[in-house]
């Protein structure tokens, strides 16, 4: 395996600089690669005659084309830097925006976005945690934080953003805005990353490298590692599933169960919670190990959803259910990079991350699909409480691991 480039760069950039740096590329790369995708849905649909379930179909396809990449992707991060990686996956992200942008048919759309989804694995969390990881040694847990308490804002951001620009533009002009974005913002910020490499030490030679990565060293004991990392890889599956299912359609699931006109607004809650939750789990959470912030966040997935299912159509439940699930999801993606650090250390971390993400995205891929499906067959209460269960599935994987460990069970 090819070592990462030493050379010195002409400049330095400090940790904070870094991760302000990421943090504006996450916000755009998730806002326009994902989070824009349930407002346009309908329009997009209606152009193309299909119906909406079978739109969502083709989401889904694509998600899990972005799990089937993420080993690949993992793998040439751990060899060749993060940065390397994330600056022609930006190029890559807009060329299939403008795809999608002039798609002359649902056929070529769903081949837009496939594409476009597999190249999303090569710019958000999995690739931004790497590179700080990579970047930032010791200092890696305390900058994933940080990371995802800035990029927690890309919700609250392109929601209505999008549903501004939809008022304007048509959705084709609007994939159009979104790839010119990904070109002026997030281009530069991988570039600039990359320049950095020299700071970075392959991290499979992590023992012959930086001292200052040395801490994250496996927690787990050998024999232990193989079943760990496939029970918390469930568990993060299971519960991304029904993230996945509720963010996909979090406007129109609001709006089944009464919410009107109000649905808009209360979901612009959830980007603030995922704020609030990383920002508290910064001042008190890292003092703790990541399992504690892993069962509380994916403890609130179920929760959340049983609350708006026993309240609806009543505001202040859906508040709760809007602001738990931002609790959850913000706990949950920040434990998606630490969790793993912690227990096996950033040995091959690239690798294991891209593994993860491998399965947790195939489970994601189906979710809006599926939900889709029950929302329409059964109804919203009936597509809530399956969903409900799923997310219970995966804090019961968290439970088990706590049990079996003793460092995270401590």
């Amino acid at each position: 395996m090819d070592d990462i480039a030493t050379a010195r760069p002409a400049f330095r950039l400090g940790p904070a600089t870094i991760v302000w740096l990421l943090g504006a590329s996450q916000i755009v790369g998730y806002g326009t690669l994902y989070y824009s995708f349930s407002i346009l849905a309908d329009d997009v649909a209606t152009t193309f005659g299909w119906p909406v379930a079978w739109l969502y179909g083709s989401f889904s396809l694509a998600l899990l084309a972005g799990g089937l990449v993420a080993p690949i992707v993992g793998r040439n991060i751990d060899r060749r830097g993060a940065g390397a990686v994330m600056t022609p996956g930006s190029i890559l992200c807009a060329l299939t925006l403008l795809g999608a942008a002039f798609a002359p048919n649902a056929v070529a759309f769903t081949l837009a976005i496939v594409a476009m989804q597999a190249a999303a694995a090569l710019v958000l969390y999995d690739a931004a945690f790497a590179a700080l990881v990579q970047v930032t040694g010791s200092e890696a847990r305390l900058r994933i934080t940080h990371l995802t308490l800035i990029a927690g804002f890309a919700s609250t951001l392109f929601w209505p953003l999008t549903s501004w620009l939809h008022g304007l533009i048509d959705w084709r002009q609007i994939f159009v805005v979104f790839a010119i974005a990904n070109v002026v913002v997030c281009l530069p910020v991988h570039a600039l990353i990359a320049s950095q490499r020299s700071r970075m030490t392959l991290i499979d030679s992590v023992g012959e490298g930086r001292p200052d990565l040395r801490e994250h060293q496996a927690a787990v004991p050998e024999h232990l590692r193989r079943p760990i990392l496939w029970i918390i890889t469930l568990g993060f599956a299971f519960s991304g599933f029904a993230l996945s299912a509720l963010l996909a359609q979090m406007v129109p699931i609001l709006t089944a169960v009464g919410l009107g006109s109000s649905a808009l607004v209360v979901s612009a809650l959830f980007g603030p919670a995922q704020v609030l939750v990383r920002f508290v789990n910064m001042l008190i959470g890292l003092k703790r190990h990541p399992m504690a912030a892993t069962l509380i966040g994916v403890g609130m997935l179920p929760l959340a959803i049983l609350i708006l299912t026993v309240t609806a159509p009543g505001a202040i439940g859906a508040l709760v259910f809007a602001a738990l699930l931002g609790f959850g999801s913000g706990l949950k993606s920040i434990v998606q990079g630490t969790l793993p650090l912690a227990l096996f250390g950033s040995q091959s971390y690239g690798a294991r991350l891209g593994l993860m993400a491998a399965v947790r995205q195939t489970l994601a891929a189906i979710a809006p699909f599926v939900f889709a499906l029950l929302l329409n067959s059964f109804g919203a209460v009936d597509a809530l409480l399956f969903t409900a269960a799923v997310a219970a599935i995966g804090l019961g994987a968290f439970v088990v691991t706590a049990a079996i460990h003793p460092t995270a069970r401590s």
